[in-house]
């Protein structure tokens, strides 16, 4: 992960656990950390959020550009946006408040069977889909960045941390930007493409590569270049790279289905511009789905007794189409967003942000930035 803050950057951030924020939120626990800044846990009335800080003091301010970015998305899967604002020394971007990680939630089981690996990796899929249509790559796919949802929507995996999201076509004639050789690895190495690793320009054909490579992470937990012992950065995401294009893709899904070998191959053998077919990708899935009789009840190894029962009895009984995870994942994020409405002054400053970043969009093909002035919510 590429992070903007320096080594002693937990320090910077000890004074917001327990303060209260635009006189509403109340920090009580920390998180985590994204691409930049740090995430906080807080209550306002009977209410949880999540508070994304960033550091004003050192001039990042690509926090409002997330904050833009994440309202127009706007979809199935993605965090709803409560507000954004700032204090003296920091931008705020409040924010739905999610569930584990699913880093974290390996973590404390080392693997994944077969079936919740599947389910995962199709939501992956839908929500990767969803967001190139909308004209922007994640550039970070990792377990970290994907994250379950809590209470009634427990059972959804969501996409977080845009904070490396990039536009890759132009919005109106949809042609792709040209491919470039950077000199540096954008995103996390381990799960980064081929390609990331050698410093080309990020494309559809990335995002899912990276998930092929976490999907193989979550069977066997371990991949072959992790702990790699290297002097410099550069040294080890160069050993790295070598070690993904030596290690044959089905060799690396050896004792496991074959597909998901053909999963991997489809993704490396894209080109640059090319549309990534989803469907055949989700097929793959929804093969081993059939085959082992698995049936799409959204039952993971995590889910507890009383959620099983619960999903047990509103089980599904065929396999989702894309049309209906997106459709049914939508009804609840109109439910969720309606919610946010009923604030109005929060409303209006999350529209005004939204607005500001479509135009920007559409205004100017060559780069993410919001330029309007960071909206208040005192």
């Amino acid at each position: 992960m590429l992070n903007y803050l320096d080594s002693d950057s937990e320090s910077e951030y000890d004074e917001i656990l327990g303060k209260v924020f635009f006189n509403k939120y109340h920090c009580i626990k920390k998180l985590g950390e994204g691409s930049f800044g740090q995430i906080y846990e807080a209550t306002y009335k009977s209410e949880k959020y999540a508070l994304k800080f960033e550091n004003r003091i050192k001039d990042y301010n690509l926090l409002q550009n997330e904050a833009g970015l994440i309202n127009y998305l706007k979809g199935p899967n993605i965090p709803y946006v409560k507000s954004f604002g700032f204090t003296s020394n920091y931008n705020i971007l409040v924010m739905q408040l999610l569930g584990k990680s699913l880093e974290q939630l390996l973590m404390e089981r080392k693997t994944f069977s077969l079936k919740t690996v599947c389910l995962l990796g199709y939501q992956m899929i839908n929500i990767l889909e969803f967001i190139h249509n909308k004209h922007i790559l994640h550039r970070d796919i990792k377990p970290d960045n994907f994250v379950m949802g809590l209470n009634e929507v427990s059972n959804n995996v969501y996409l977080i941390d845009f904070g490396l999201a990039k536009k890759y076509r132009s919005m109106t004639t949809l042609i792709q930007y040209p491919m470039v050789k950077k000199n540096k690895l954008t995103g996390t190495a381990r799960y980064a493409s081929i390609n990331a690793l050698k410093g080309y320009e990020h494309s559809r054909r990335d995002d899912l590569e990276s998930v092929g490579y976490i999907l193989i992470y979550f069977l066997r937990g371990k991949l072959p270049w992790q702990r790699i012992n290297a002097k410099t950065k550069e040294e080890k995401y160069k050993k790295i790279m070598e070690k993904k294009i030596e290690i044959n893709s089905y060799d690396l899904c050896r004792g496991f289905p074959k597909e998901f070998g053909d999963f991997l191959e489809i993704c490396k053998k894209l080109e640059y511009e090319e549309q990534p077919d989803y469907e055949k990708l989700r097929n793959l899935l929804n093969n081993i789905m059939k085959r082992e009789n698995y049936i799409y009840d959204y039952i993971y190894d995590w889910t507890t007794l009383e959620e099983k029962e619960c999903r047990k009895n509103n089980r599904i009984k065929t396999e989702p189409t894309i049309e209906d995870t997106l459709s049914n994942n939508e009804n609840e994020k109109k439910i969720e967003h309606n919610k946010i409405m009923n604030d109005n002054n929060n409303s209006y400053h999350i529209q005004r942000n939204c607005k500001c970043f479509e135009k920007n969009l559409l205004n100017k093909e060559s780069a993410l930035c919001c330029s309007s002035a960071a909206c208040t919510i005192f």
